[in-house]
């Protein structure tokens, strides 16, 4: 019945098709349900307000337009997936910050301009705001009457506002991985900087920080590709060409979110960055013993 509804009067300017839309829905619930039991395993407790709220957020996004495919003309579903799929992977975001800090921390905080501590309150405190402008902005294109296109500027500054966000945590990273690689620490006071309990000294990049870092840097691209994408569509307006092309939201918006999701399941921080003391050279010193760091030695 659907496909007899002309497309001008749709919201989206084109019908959800339904088997993506299912697709979706049964990807991200996969993706959800690994991530519940992960975090249950591995007890790791930052996964839930980061990747599986993403997960959630995802599915009640992409269950609309599932809804939308089947009455294209409701204005309820799309409004609440355009607000669902936008928010969502903000969450995602503020995880790569956490393990962002968590790698530093077992690589050497010596190499970071930053402690692995401040990496989780500067940048989940920017993508918390992120998220509220975006919500912010969702909830009034949502309930607005007539025209949504103050609440759909607001989303675009918050989409900005991630973006930039993730520009500069990228800039940051790659400058640490640099210096890493290159052995090029950044002047400190002392040979035994502590960072929260931390040594500065060199750790060792073993397999598991390998693929960990691997990870790490494929996830922030899709999420990154993802944000030019959204910002681009917000900017080019309700009745652009962008968002109402299906296939770009598919690629562009839904397949790097996954991406970005199943990165983090398959390549969990509770099983690639269990031991966060490990893998720190012998300095002989300072309680550095055995790549293992001893608080108690001071």
């Amino acid at each position: 019945m659907s496909q007899s509804v002309d497309l001008d009067l749709t919201p989206y300017g084109y019908i959800p098709t339904e088997s993506i839309a299912i697709i979706f829905v049964a990807l991200f619930s996969i993706s959800t349900l690994a991530h519940l039991g992960q975090l249950l395993y591995f007890r790791a407790w930052f996964i839930i307000p980061t990747a599986l709220f993403c997960g959630l957020l995802e599915l009640v996004g992409w269950s609309a337009r599932l809804w939308s495919s089947i009455s294209p003309i409701a204005s309820t579903p799309f409004l609440m997936q355009i607000t669902a799929t936008i928010i969502a992977p903000t969450p995602l975001v503020a995880a790569n910050f956490i393990i962002l800090g968590r790698i530093i921390r077992q690589l050497g905080p010596s190499y970071s301009r930053l402690s692995p501590k401040l990496y989780s309150i500067i940048f989940c405190g920017c993508d918390v705001t992120s998220l509220v402008i975006q919500a912010a902005g969702g909830g009034m294109a949502s309930t607005a009457e007539d025209d949504p296109t103050l609440g759909g500027n607001i989303m675009l500054a918050g989409i900005i506002f991630q973006l930039v966000t993730i520009t500069v945590y990228a800039f940051c990273a790659a400058e640490f991985f640099i210096r890493y690689i290159k052995d090029a620490p950044l002047k400190r006071k002392s040979s035994l900087e502590v960072n929260g309990g931390w040594p500065s000294a060199r750790g060792l990049m073993d397999k598991h920080l390998r693929i960990m870092s691997i990870a790490l840097v494929f996830s922030t691209l899709c999420l990154f590709i993802r944000s030019i994408y959204r910002t681009i569509e917000l900017a080019d307006g309700w009745t652009g060409r962008i968002i109402t092309t299906q296939v770009y939201f598919n690629v562009l918006d839904g397949a790097m979110v996954i991406l970005a999701i199943f990165t983090i399941n398959f390549a969990h921080p509770g099983w690639l960055l269990k031991n966060q003391a490990s893998g720190v050279v012998n300095e002989g010193k300072h309680g550095l013993r055995d790549g293992t760091y001893t608080p108690e030695s001071m």
